[in-house]
């Protein structure tokens, strides 16, 4: 562990984690804690240490010219914190960083000693996977917990998730075992239209935290982004056929499967949210129902176990394959980016 500064007096912290790579499909949880970040000033107090944990020829370093001097930014995961204020003000620290090519049980225990050491009581690990779902409707939000009592607590599933895992997985199962309560908040995005960013799940992911955690998240141009993003996607989809058909086919077996929910408790649930949402954004202008995520289960697979949509002949919109591309090692490209494959983990 690199320590830039040292480490800060916190109040009730909470840890707020994303990963780019396996775990981070369109961007959708690498925004969302860099928006975070962004919005509320982070401070970065700390940095794992760069050659511990990953190979420089799949998450390459970067050049950049600083005042005339060349400098080298190196890929590694950093440690900020935030505070939301309001009635209850509360600190979080935030985890941004790259999914490591290597030493994965040593890097937990790192992130996880800085949680102790700064008394966090809860870790949130944000992730975003590909899923079957059509842009047009609500996110997917899924919330999981390996502590039944948590679950129960915090309205979560209880995850029983089996097959491979990333870091998300592994970080998860470290806090499980060291006595911290860990919970995974997983969006689900449209497989085809993997092509990041994707605004409307990162929009999707907050929303879900701002519930968990009963704070306002400022939301900036997020909504506004979220809705051009669809309408973009609307447009490319309905120059093709095909595509536009495919998408309908979602459309229709989502909303089918939704039907036995729409119960008076399940809509009572949601107007709750709705109300929880609008009375934090206030004056401010943050999210409202149209720009908020969907509760629910979906289809988890495993990275080789995506299957090829059967109604248009590619199955993207953005030119991608629907299969993912190249076969799915979980790891992040030469350019320390996401690969935008399936992660399907929980």
């Amino acid at each position: 562990m690199i320590e830039l500064e040292g480490v800060p007096e916190l109040i009730d912290p909470v840890m707020v984690a994303a990963f780019e790579g396996w775990n981070d499909a369109g961007d959708a949880a690498s925004a969302a804690v860099a928006h975070l970040n962004r919005e509320w000033k982070g401070e970065v107090f700390a940095a794992l240490d760069a050659e511990d944990y990953y190979d420089f020829q799949v998450n390459r370093p970067t050049v950049f010219i600083d005042g005339g001097t060349r400098r080298i930014t190196w890929p590694t995961t950093r440690l900020s914190v935030v505070r939301a204020e309001g009635d209850k003000p509360r600190d979080l620290v935030l985890v941004h960083g790259i999914e490591p090519s290597m030493r994965w049980r040593s890097f937990c225990n790192e992130l996880l000693g800085f949680a102790h050491e700064l008394g966090v009581e809860l870790v949130v690990l944000l992730g975003a996977l590909l899923g079957d779902t059509p842009h047009t409707r609500p996110v997917p939000i899924s919330g999981t917990t390996s502590d039944p009592d948590l679950a129960r607590r915090m309205d979560l599933e209880e995850s029983k998730y089996e097959g491979p895992t990333g870091i998300v997985g592994v970080l998860q199962e470290a806090c499980t075992h060291a006595g911290v309560p860990a919970v995974s908040l997983w969006a689900a995005v449209p497989h085809y239209v993997s092509q990041p960013p994707n605004p409307k799940a990162t929009l999707a992911l907050l929303n879900r935290l701002e519930d968990l955690l009963d704070l306002r998240i400022p939301l900036g141009e997020l909504p506004e982004d979220a809705r051009a993003w669809q309408v973009g996607v609307d447009q490319l989809a309905a120059e093709d056929s095909e595509v536009a058909e495919y998408v309908q086919t979602l459309e229709e077996a989502r909303d089918t499967a939704e039907l036995p929910e729409a119960s008076g408790e399940a809509i009572a649930r949601e107007f709750e949210r709705y109300l929880r949402r609008r009375d934090r954004s206030g004056a401010s202008g943050g999210s409202t129902a149209a720009d908020g995520a969907e509760g629910g289960s979906y289809r988890r697979e495993g990275p080789g176990g995506r299957a090829r949509p059967s109604g248009p002949g590619t199955g993207a919109v953005d030119g991608t394959d629907a299969e993912g591309g190249a076969e799915d090692t979980g790891g992040t490209d030469d350019k320390g980016g996401k690969d935008g494959t399936d992660s399907s983990e929980e």
